[in-house]
C-alpha cells in the first residue's frame, strides 16, 4: 500500500499493503509495506481518495446464451462457477520452464472423486496449450475430447464412458504457454545487477483466479487439495515452493506434498536468489530469499518471522502445520505481498532492511507485512472462505492479527496504543464506505474481475475495524477464546460469514451473558447475540452517523447512514446494532452499551460540560454532537485538550471535517476547532488535521483560485509553525517522534517555510558535494531530496544515484522526489520511463502516476496519461484489481469542477465492460468530483471570510 501527502507516495511497502492495502495485495494500489503511522500519512494526498474499489458486474453466473466451445462446438457447462460433480484430491504437478525462451511447459495429473455419474469434468484453464489429454480409470487409460470455453477459462475433459460416483479417477493434462508479461499467473521478473547484467527469474502469483493461467485445475478456493510439484531447471539457478525439497538434481527439483489448500496458495520460483535461515522455538525452519546483491538486507526479516511464526504459534494454540517457511523479495511484484503457505513472497521494499538506509518507518512497515502474511497462514490458509464473497475472513483477520501481533512482540517499536492504529484503518475505509458505490463486508461477487475488487479498504480495513470494535465490546479475552475455537474447528476447511459468529455465541460465560448497562430502557438486561449484532456490519454496506443531543441529564440518541450524497432515499432502511461507549467531564469511566434501535434517551448521573461518544473511536461510525454539543468540544480542546485522548481528539477533528461534506456542521465551525491545533503535540492529532485540511487547498490547485489558495496553505503553516520549529535534523527519538518529525520537515519543505527550506538546500548540496557519500539523517532524506529535485541539476544528480542504488528503501524515496520536479519534460519522462520498465520498473508506475497528479505542475499530464495508455495498464495490471483503482481515484479525486467531470465521464464512458467501463472504482470517481463539486460550490464563501476574518499571512511562493 501507499499512502501520501501532497503528491508524495511513502512506499516503505502498500494498497493497500493492500494501497489490498497486502496490504495489503492490498488493498487495494500496488501495495508496498505498510508504516505504523502510514495510515495516518495517507491522508493529506488522500483525506478525499476512496481507493482501491472495484464494481459490482452484471450477474454472468450463468453465461446468456448457450456456451460454444473454441473449436465450435457445444460447451456442456454454462456457469462461471464449477459444477461440484468431481473434485480434486490430489495434484502431480511437473513444470519447465525456460528462462532463455521465456515459455513453460508441464504436465499435471489430478486425482478425481466422483460425487455423481458424469461423463464430463469441467475445470479452470487460462491461455494454456493443451497438448494430450488422458484418463486413468481401473479399466486402463482412455483419451479424453478436450472442449475450451475461454469467456469463463474452462475446459470440458469429455470420456467416453461414465465415470461412477463414489469411485476414484485420474486424468493427466499435458500444456504449455509463455511465462505471463503481467504481474499475475506464471510470470517473469528481472532485475538488473550492480555491474548492469540483466538476470532473469520466473516466479508466482495465483491469488485471486491465476493458478489456471499457469496449470489446469479446480480454481476455486473450496477445491481445496494436496499438491505434490516437481520443477526442472538449469544448473546456474535454485527452486523453491511451498514445500520443503526432498530431492534435487542437476535438472530437476522434487517437493514434498503439501498440506491440504486452495489452488491460490500454490506458490514455485524459479531463480538465482541466495537465503538466510533460523529455526524458530518450535523447530519450523524459516529462510528468507532475496538476490545476490541484497542478501545483506534480510536480517530484519528474518528475525521478525521467526519471532512472529513462534508468536501466532501460541497465540492460536494451533501449530504451524509445515516444516518451513520461506520469504522471498520478487523484484517485480504488484502488490505488497502474498501469503502462499509455506512461501511467502514480497516486493523487495516489504521485505529488505538496511539498518544504515532505512527509516524507522520502513522497519515498522516490513514488520506488520510479515505480520499480515504470517497471520495468513491461519486465517486462509488452515481455514479458508469458501468463496470470494467473505475474502474479509482472510484479509480483515490478517490486517486485525498485524497490529495485536506488534503490540504483543515488538513493543519497542509500537510506543502508541493498538487503538492509534485502528484509528487511521478505520478512517480510510470510510472515505469509501461513505459513497453510495460501496459494498457490504461480505457482498456477492462472480467473475474475476468482481473478485479482484473485493481486495479493497472494506474488505481489509472495515474488516479489521469492525473486528477491533467486537473485540473492545466483548473483552479482548473472550474474543480470542471465540477466534481459536473457529480456527480449530474449521482447520483444513472453508467457511462463510456466519462461522465465525457462531464460534464466538458457544462462549456464553465471556459473551453472551455479559449484561448490558442498566438504566436504559430499551434494552436492559438483554444478552447479547453477537450474529445478530455482526449481520449489521456485514451484510449491509456503509456505517452509522450517531447523532448526540444533550438536554440536561438526558442524552438523545439517533442513528441514519453517513452518505456523501445528495439522494436522501439512500439513506433509509439502514439500522445497526452498536456498540456504543461514552465518557464525560464528571468521570473518565467509559460506559458502554448497544444501541439497537433507531433512536434512544440514556440519563446521565449528573449535569456535564460536554460527552464524547465513540471513546478512542473503537466504534466504526461517527458521531454528530447537535445542539450546542460541538461548541462544547470546541471549548475544551482549546482550553483543556488534554482531557481528551490523542485518538479522541483525531476523532473529532476527522468526524467535525467529513460533516461539514454532508451538510450537518458548518465550515467555520469546523476551522475554529482546527485552531487548538497550534497546541498539539501528539502524532495522530497532528496528522489527522493535516488530513482533513490540505485536501482544501488541493481542490483549489487545480482552479484558478491562487490567492485563497494560498491563503489556505498559510493558514496551516501558521498553525503548525511552532511544532515543526521543534524539530530536529536527526534520527533521534521513538517511532512516533521520528514520523512525525519527517512529515512535519517534508511539509514545511513542500510549502517553502524558510527556516526548513534553507536548512533542506544546506543539506541536499553538501550531500550533493559528497557524491552522494555523506550520511544524510534517515528520516529526513525524504525534505532533503524534494527540496534538491526541485533544479534541473539537483533532479539529474538525483536520478544518477536513483539508477545505482542497491537499497530499495532509498530508490524509492528519490522516485518520489523526482516526480515533484517544476518540470513538466522530466515528468512525462518519469511516466513513460516506467512504463516500459527498464529504468523504472513498471510495478512503481501507479505510484509514478499517482505522485504526478498531486503535482501543481503534473496533474493534467497525469490524467492525460492514463488515457492515452488505459488500455495497457489493464493489461499488466488487471481489470477490477486494486492497482487499477488506485490509479483512476488517485489520479481524479482532487478534481472539482464541472468541466473536468465532464471529460472523464466522457473517457470512462467510451470504455466497454470488457475494458472496464463496469468497474465500482469509476463510479467512485464520479461520486468523488460531485461531492468535490458540491463542497467547493457551498463552502469557498464560507472559507474566504473564515480566512480574512483570522487574517492569516499569505505564505511564500509556492512550489
Amino acid at each position: 500500500m501507499q499512502y501520501s501527502f501532497d503528491g508524495f507516495t511513502f512506499t516503505s511497502d502498500l494498497f493497500a499493503l493492500k494501497l489490498r492495502a497486502e496490504d495489503d495485495k492490498v488493498r487495494r494500489f500496488s501495495s508496498s509495506t505498510v508504516t505504523m503511522l502510514a495510515p495516518l500519512l495517507f491522508l493529506l494526498v488522500f483525506a478525499l481518495v476512496p481507493h482501491s474499489f472495484g464494481a459490482q458486474l452484471p450477474n454472468q453466473n450463468q453465461a446468456k446464451e448457450p456456451p460454444v466451445a473454441a473449436n465450435g462446438q457445444p460447451f456442456p457447462w454454462d456457469r462461471m462457477r464449477l459444477p461440484k460433480t468431481v473434485t480434486p484430491l490430489h495434484y502431480d504437478l511437473s513444470i519447465h520452464p525456460n528462462l532463455t525462451t521465456l515459455d513453460f511447459s508441464g504436465v499435471v495429473r489430478i486425482e478425481l472423486d466422483v460425487h455423481e455419474d458424469t461423463s464430463t469434468v469441467i475445470l479452470h484453464s487460462k491461455q494454456l496449450q493443451i497438448s494430450g489429454a488422458l484418463l486413468m480409470a481401473p479399466e486402463g487409460v482412455k483419451p479424453l475430447q478436450v472442449l475450451e470455453y475461454p469467456r469463463f477459462h474452462q475446459l470440458a475433459l469429455l470420456s467416453d464412458s461414465v465415470l461412477t460416483k463414489g469411485r476414484k479417477y485420474e486424468v493427466q493434462l499435458e500444456f504449455a504457454a509463455n511465462l505471463s508479461d503481467s504481474f499475475h499467473g506464471f510470470y517473469k521478473s528481472s532485475y538488473r545487477t550492480s555491474s548492469g547484467e540483466v538476470r532473469v527469474l520466473a516466479s508466482t502469483q495465483f491469488e485471486a483466479t491465476f493458478a489456471r493461467g499457469a496449470f489446469p485445475c479446480f480454481d476455486e478456493p473450496a477445491f481445496k487439495a494436496n499438491f505434490t510439484i516437481r520443477i526442472v531447471r538449469e544448473p546456474r539457478h535454485i527452486t523453491i515452493s511451498n514445500m520443503p525439497k526432498v530431492s534435487g538434481g542437476l535438472l530437476e527439483d522434487h517437493f514434498d506434498t503439501t498440506v491440504k489448500m486452495s489452488t491460490y496458495l500454490v506458490a514455485y520460483i524459479v531463480s538465482d536468489f541466495l537465503s538466510v535461515s533460523k529455526t524458530t522455538k518450535h523447530g519450523v525452519e524459516i529462510s528468507v530469499y532475496a538476490v545476490p546483491e541484497k542478501i545483506d538486507q534480510t536480517a530484519f526479516a528474518l528475525d521478525a518471522a521467526v519471532k512472529l511464526l513462534d508468536f501466532y504459534d501460541d497465540y492460536f494454540d494451533i501449530p504451524y502445520p509445515l516444516p518451513k517457511q520461506d520469504l522471498a523479495a520478487i523484484p517485480d511484484f504488484q502488490s505488497g505481498a502474498m501469503e502462499n503457505w509455506g512461501l511467502t513472497t514480497y516486493r523487495e521494499t516489504g521485505l529488505l532492511f538496511d539498518p544504515d538506509r532505512s527509516s524507522a518507518s520502513d522497519k515498522l512497515g516490513i514488520t506488520k507485512v510479515i505480520a499480515h502474511e504470517l497471520a495468513h497462514q491461519w486465517f486462509g490458509n488452515l481455514v479458508t472462505m469458501e468463496w470470494w464473497n467473505d475474502l474479509w475472513l482472510n484479509e480483515g483477520f490478517a490486517k486485525f492479527m498485524e497490529y495485536i501481533s506488534l503490540d504483543i512482540t515488538y513493543p519497542e517499536l509500537i510506543r502508541l496504543q493498538i487503538d492509534d492504529f485502528f484509528l487511521g484503518k478505520c478512517f480510510e475505509a470510510m472515505e469509501v464506505d461513505s459513497l453510495s458505490s460501496s459494498h457490504p463486508v461480505s457482498t456477492p461477487v462472480e467473475n474475476p474481475t468482481q473478485i479482484q475488487e473485493m481486495f479493497d479498504d472494506v474488505s481489509y480495513d472495515k474488516g479489521a475495524c469492525i473486528l477491533n470494535m467486537l473485540r473492545d465490546f466483548l473483552t479482548p479475552e473472550a474474543f480470542e477464546i471465540g477466534i481459536i475455537r473457529y480456527l480449530k474447528r474449521y482447520s483444513y476447511q472453508n467457511t462463510v460469514n456466519s462461522h465465525l459468529w457462531e464460534s464466538r455465541m458457544e462462549h456464553r460465560e465471556f459473551c453472551s451473558k455479559r449484561k448490558l448497562q442498566s438504566g436504559t430502557s430499551w434494552h436492559s438486561g438483554d444478552e447479547l447475540d453477537v450474529r445478530a449484532i455482526m449481520d449489521t456490519w456485514t451484510l449491509q454496506e456503509g456505517f452509522p452517523l450517531l447523532t448526540v443531543e444533550v438536554r440536561g441529564r438526558e442524552v438523545r440518541l439517533s442513528q441514519e447512514r453517513f452518505l456523501k450524497t445528495n439522494d436522501p432515499s439512500l439513506t433509509e432502511g439502514f439500522l445497526w446494532q452498536i456498540p456504543l461507549t461514552y465518557m464525560t467531564s464528571a468521570s473518565s469511566t467509559i460506559h458502554r452499551f448497544l444501541l439497537k434501535t433507531k433512536t434512544g434517551v440514556l440519563y446521565l448521573p449528573e449535569e456535564v460540560d460536554w460527552v464524547k461518544f465513540n471513546v478512542d473511536m473503537s466504534g466504526y461510525y461517527m458521531v454528530h454532537y447537535a445542539g450546542d454539543g460541538w461548541n462544547s468540544i470546541i471549548k475544551v480542546l482549546q482550553h483543556n485538550h488534554t482531557a481528551l485522548t490523542s485518538n479522541d481528539r483525531a476523532s473529532l477533528i476527522q468526524n467535525v471535517f467529513q460533516l461539514v461534506s454532508v451538510g450537518k456542521v458548518r465550515l467555520d465551525t469546523a476551522l475554529e476547532l482546527s485552531l487548538y491545533l497550534s497546541r498539539e503535540t501528539e502524532i495522530m492529532a497532528v496528522t489527522q488535521g493535516f488530513g482533513e485540511l490540505v485536501p482544501l487547498y488541493k481542490l483549489m490547485e487545480k482552479r484558478d483560485m491562487a490567492a485563497l489558495e494560498n491563503q489556505m496553505k498559510g493558514y496551516i503553516v501558521d498553525l503548525f509553525r511552532g511544532l515543526i520549529d521543534r524539530q530536529e535534523w536527526t534520527d533521534s527519538g521513538s517511532v512516533s517522534e521520528r514520523v512525525l518529525r519527517s512529515y512535519l520537515l517534508l511539509f514545511a519543505c513542500v510549502r517553502k517555510y524558510p527556516p526548513c527550506l534553507n536548512k533542506a538546500t544546506q543539506l541536499f548540496n553538501q550531500w550533493k558535494d559528497s557524491d552522494g557519500n555523506m550520511s544524510l539523517p534517515v528520516d529526513i532524506t525524504m525534505a532533503v531530496f524534494i527540496t534538491g529535485a526541485q533544479t534541473a541539476e539537483g533532479w539529474d544528480f538525483l536520478f544518477e544515484k536513483y539508477r545505482h542504488s542497491m537499497q530499495t528503501s532509498v530508490r524509492s524515496r528519490m522516485k518520489t522526489a523526482m516526480a515533484w520536479s517544476p518540470r513538466k519534460d522530466k515528468l512525462q519522462w518519469m511516466m513513460e520511463q516506467s512504463l516500459h520498465g527498464e529504468v523504472m520498473k513498471t510495478q512503481d508506475l501507479p505510484d509514478v502516476v499517482v505522485s504526478i497528479s498531486k503535482n501543481p505542475h503534473g496533474y493534467k499530464l497525469a490524467w492525460d496519461f492514463l488515457r492515452a495508455h488505459w488500455h495497457t495498464m489493464i493489461k499488466k495490471f488487471d481489470l477490477g484489481s486494486s492497482t487499477i483503482s488506485y490509479l483512476v481515484t488517485g489520479v481524479t479525486n482532487q478534481y472539482s469542477t464541472t468541466e473536468m467531470l465532464d471529460e472523464i465521464r466522457s473517457f470512462f464512458g467510451s470504455l466497454t465492460e470488457e475494458t472496464g467501463s463496469e468497474m465500482r472504482c469509476i463510479q467512485q470517481t464520479y461520486e468523488t468530483i460531485e461531492d468535490n463539486i458540491r463542497w467547493m460550490d457551498k463552502n469557498l464563501p464560507l472559507l474566504q471570510a473564515w480566512l480574512n476574518k483570522r487574517n492569516h499571512r499569505v505564505p511564500h511562493e509556492d512550489l
